[in-house]
């Protein structure tokens, strides 16, 4: 990845314009979360999408894997769902008296952890040093993971039962939460046309939707994030952002330094796929949403009194001074 040559900041916009159009031929909707989904791929960081059942979280995300050509794995999250399940094993071979490397679903470029709060945090926990490291250790040998390797987990916040919450250790390895939002009206009346005479999900290739990254471009893409200036001031500002979290009464728990670091290169990728070789205060302030509200924490008295993290974020967010 780091003998990759970037591309030109124009030829990013144009890639993501390009994923855009392609989603969209199956997907109504949700140009918010489609465009954190690709801010996320640029920066290679992982989205965790929360939201009620039948939002289409895990269609959105196959046509986001589709657009691209990566390879897609699913696992489905259960109760009896063990870390060798996702991560693989080493089986003895009696024939030739060695071991040999099963490899899990991990080993995708896309994993689709579907409904991940559904199985215990033993299991959630083999996901650690694949999102932190992209690699995992099977015996004692490490294994890399595929260069564009990203995990898109899924999960639903209205069942309470069955379900287990995920440790701060894991939520804080994702870069977004986004919550998926039922769509307008307008969005759901082109839904209802599109799709009511299908009995069955229609697959992604079945619906039209092609790859419109080569290895190599999408490649030279991530590489070119890499190349948008942060300058001193944006960057004195996501600290004030992050360290306020921290400072604020109403929160036991504030943003880590990872959020830090997580949120510069995130605001880099926003500025790439919009053209620019430069991040603007408003980058920050338009991601600091899906970057904070998994990794805080109310206080008691902040819960007692009914708050609420999106609303805390946004008055913190807009409490901090932006450089001009």
């Amino acid at each position: 990845m780091t003998d990759t040559q970037p591309v030109a900041l124009s030829q990013v916009a144009e890639l993501a314009a390009a994923i855009r159009n392609e989603i969209a031929k199956a997907v109504v909707g949700q140009s918010e979360v489609i465009d954190h989904l690709l801010i996320a791929l640029m920066a290679r960081g992982h989205v965790l999408l929360e939201g009620p059942p039948g939002t289409a979280k895990t269609f959105l995300a196959q046509c986001f894997a589709a657009s691209l050509g990566l390879d897609f794995g699913r696992i489905q999250f259960t109760p009896d769902l063990m870390p060798g399940d996702i991560l693989g094993s080493n089986l003895f071979n009696f024939q030739t008296s060695t071991f040999t490397l099963t490899r899990g679903p991990i080993f995708r470029d896309l994993l689709l952890a579907d409904e991940i709060n559904r199985t215990p945090p033993k299991t959630q926990a083999a996901l650690l040093e694949a999102m932190q490291e992209r690699q995992v250790t099977l015996d004692g040998a490490a294994h890399a993971l595929p260069p564009h390797f990203m995990v898109v987990a899924t999960q639903n916040p209205i069942e309470s039962h069955g379900v287990y919450t995920l440790p701060e250790a894991q939520l804080d390895r994702f870069l977004f939460k986004l919550v998926v939002p039922y769509p307008s009206h307008e969005e759901e009346r082109a839904i209802v046309t599109r799709y009511a005479e299908n009995r069955a999900q229609p697959l992604p290739r079945d619906l039209g939707i092609v790859s419109v990254a080569a290895p190599d471009r999408l490649a030279g893409a991530t590489a070119a994030v890499s190349q948008v200036t942060l300058s001193e001031p944006v960057v004195d500002y996501i600290v004030r952002v992050i360290r306020a979290t921290r400072e604020s009464t109403e929160l036991s728990l504030g943003a880590s330094p990872r959020a830090a670091v997580l949120l510069a290169g995130a605001a880099r990728a926003r500025a790439a796929i919009n053209g620019r070789d430069y991040v603007l205060p408003d980058d920050v302030k338009a991601l600091a949403p899906g970057v904070l509200r998994h990794r805080l924490a109310l206080s008691p008295s902040a819960e007692i009194e009914g708050r609420q993290i999106e609303d805390l974020v946004a008055e913190l967010v807009t409490a901090t001074e932006a450089p001009r």
